[in-house]
């Protein structure tokens, strides 16, 4: 893989972790969960005359996807997701409005990240893992040492359960067998607050632990 880089960017009220990921040899970027704060999002993925190639969401909760319609008025980019998690994308204004947000328009989707998935980035590729749980559909997105999980797994936590299709047994077995298999010195780039590795929830964290 060429050089690349990646850069977290918490957005919006609840202060959603999106992700942009650089290619310093194509010049491509890539954003990963366009939240909120469109305008924002887009100014840092064109930084230093990146192209954006691609939009992807970890997961179809409204504050993983709110901005994608907005920028998609500037990208011509669908925002690809997991078939699983469509209708929430779906219902994204009725259900930002029963949260007390403001209502997004929903944007344009391809509903083609299952499990395996592979996206050439850098020269290399950027596997798709299946890491339903937190939702049906959730995904996280694997390079040479970095995995960028959204709401699966906290620094110290792991995603909530209580939502539509939440289930805290699927979401267990996900981190025991899809990312604490990682190598300890995996950098984790959370959905929500810090990074933190492999290693480090292995030993620490209080929900799960691997057996």
């Amino acid at each position: 893989m060429e050089q690349w880089s990646h850069e977290v960017l918490p957005v919006g009220q609840l202060q959603m972790n999106a992700v942009i990921l650089r290619s310093a040899g194509t010049g491509e970027a890539i954003l990963i969960d366009p939240g909120e704060e469109a305008a924002r999002l887009r100014v840092r993925t064109e930084a230093e005359g990146a192209a954006p190639t691609q939009m992807l969401a970890t997961h179809g909760h409204f504050d993983h996807v709110g901005a994608g319609a907005d920028l998609q008025a500037c990208w011509d980019l669908p925002l690809r997701c997991h078939p699983d998690d469509v209708p929430f994308i779906e219902r994204l204004p009725e259900i930002q409005e029963s949260w007390g947000f403001p209502a997004s328009a929903v944007p344009r989707l391809a509903a083609d990240l299952a499990d395996g998935t592979r996206i050439p980035f850098a020269g290399g590729e950027i596997e798709v893992r299946h890491v339903p749980g937190h939702s049906p559909g959730h995904v996280l997105f694997l390079l040479p040492g970095l995995a960028i999980v959204g709401d699966c797994l906290f620094a110290g936590s792991v995603g909530r359960t209580d939502l539509p299709g939440g289930d805290f047994g699927v979401l267990e077995k996900s981190i025991r067998e899809r990312i604490y298999t990682l190598p300890d010195d995996t950098v984790v780039v959370c959905g929500h607050g810090p990074d933190t590795t492999v290693g480090r929830e292995k030993a620490t964290n209080p929900f799960v632990q691997p057996l």
